[in-house]
């Protein structure tokens, strides 16, 4: 038995390419666009309310906030604070949400946006009764800094360190870019790859990984090269460059507090009749040696997530597929054939705080996917004591 359809959650006027879900409250931020000036679809960042409504994970659109001519392709969160990558700039902007004072705030936004999404099922409020009505959000540009200099200029990657202290950047032209937060001073920029930056991930003692199109993944303190990932040095018969790597992120140890794992996507270079698997390896966040490797389907994996405990993997494919894996055997635990009707872009599990907790409804995990078919969905993996060992059975790992 398959897991089921996801149910989808939200669905936007423009294709989606990020999400972002806060961790102190029950709010998703998803982004994207379709290139206003030239097709005229509206580009924007929506915000989300989450509840619970029925038993089951409902979405409102809470607010909509205009990018203009600019489509939102990457997005960074620390705090109320966004790190919004717009063609080849990084736009930051603030957001502030405020409850409803009383009867006559249902439906308002503070923004006066059109288009917002009332909840579907029981649990509306009584007149007069706040609960049940909206949150105001308000939006304020902060800055806005120039990340990418190509003459094809895209910033691909953005994000912020633990403490929110730092933001790193990556584009098109493979220069990694480091800024002071909240200035936005640039502290560094160098050369790091021939190619498009494809991924960034902040580490211990400021160390920063950066996976380019050229086929490295390196680590660098500063702007010296720490060391270069070799993640096929122990698989014989695969060439140099048969691969790329598409995505790097670092990940908690669970039950090993401090402790850090490095996790990496490899993608075929080529495609081929009979396409080859792609790869998952974890790797040592001290020494960076590789721990793990195991194939994960033929799908090419486009994209990346790590839940908070470092205990789940999240993966979207460029053929709209979404699969969960359990990160300490790589083992993939949940799987759904196109879920969406083309590229995955983002995906992002719910938090692991108290208010993500009160969304799950009694299950484990929960992963929001967003695509360009505008769609954002919601993927519920079973508590471990109930379903597991069926889902292991059931869902044969990628060949």
């Amino acid at each position: 038995m398959a897991p089921r359809r996801p149910p989808e959650l939200y669905r936007a006027p423009f294709p989606l390419y990020t999400v972002r879900l806060h961790p102190r409250r029950a709010l998703a931020i998803t982004a994207g666009g379709g290139g206003a000036a030239k097709t005229g679809i509206r580009n924007g960042v929506h915000f989300l309310q989450l509840e619970q409504i029925g038993g089951q994970l409902s979405a409102s659109l809470l607010h909509c906030h205009d990018t203009e001519t600019r489509a939102t392709m990457t997005m960074a969160l620390a705090g109320d604070v966004i790190a919004a990558g717009q063609d080849n700039s990084c736009h930051i902007l603030r957001f502030t949400l405020q409850e409803p004072e009383g009867p006559g705030t249902a439906g308002r936004d503070g923004g006066g946006d059109k288009g917002v999404r009332r909840r579907r099922g029981p649990g509306g409020g009584a007149p007069g009764d706040t609960q049940g009505r909206p949150r105001e959000v308000r939006v304020e540009s902060l800055h806005r800094v120039r990340t990418d200099t190509s003459a094809d200029a895209l910033q691909k990657a953005v994000r912020f360190s633990s403490d929110g202290a730092l933001l790193a950047t990556g584009g098109a032209d493979g220069f990694l870019r480091l800024w002071e937060f909240p200035s936005m001073k640039k502290m560094l920029e160098f050369k790091a790859h021939d190619g498009e930056i494809e991924d960034i991930a902040l580490g211990p003692d400021n160390k920063v990984v950066t996976a380019g199109r050229d086929f490295q993944c390196c680590v660098w303190q500063q702007d010296q090269l720490v060391t270069g990932l070799r993640w096929h040095e122990n698989l014989p018969g695969i060439p140099d460059k048969a691969y790329r790597y598409q995505a790097c992120r670092f990940g908690a140890v669970e039950d090993s507090a401090g402790a850090l794992r490095l996790y990496t996507v490899q993608v075929p270079h080529k495609r081929e009749r009979r396409p080859p698997p792609c790869y998952l390896t974890k790797w040592d966040g001290k020494n960076f040696l590789p721990l793990l490797t195991r194939p994960c389907g033929s799908e090419v994996i486009s994209c990346l997530s790590i839940s908070d405990s470092g205990t789940f993997l999240g993966l979207g494919t460029v053929t709209g597929s979404v699969a969960i894996h359990i990160a300490f055997s790589l083992q993939r635990l949940y799987y759904v054939k196109e879920a969406h009707g083309i590229v995955v872009t983002d995906v992002a599990f719910v938090p692991e705080s108290q208010p993500g907790r009160e969304l799950l409804g009694g299950h484990e995990a929960a992963l929001l996917s967003v695509a360009v078919d505008s769609r954002c969905k919601l993927h519920l993996l079973p508590t471990r004591r109930t379903s597991w060992g069926c889902l292991l059975l059931l869902l044969p790992l990628g060949k």
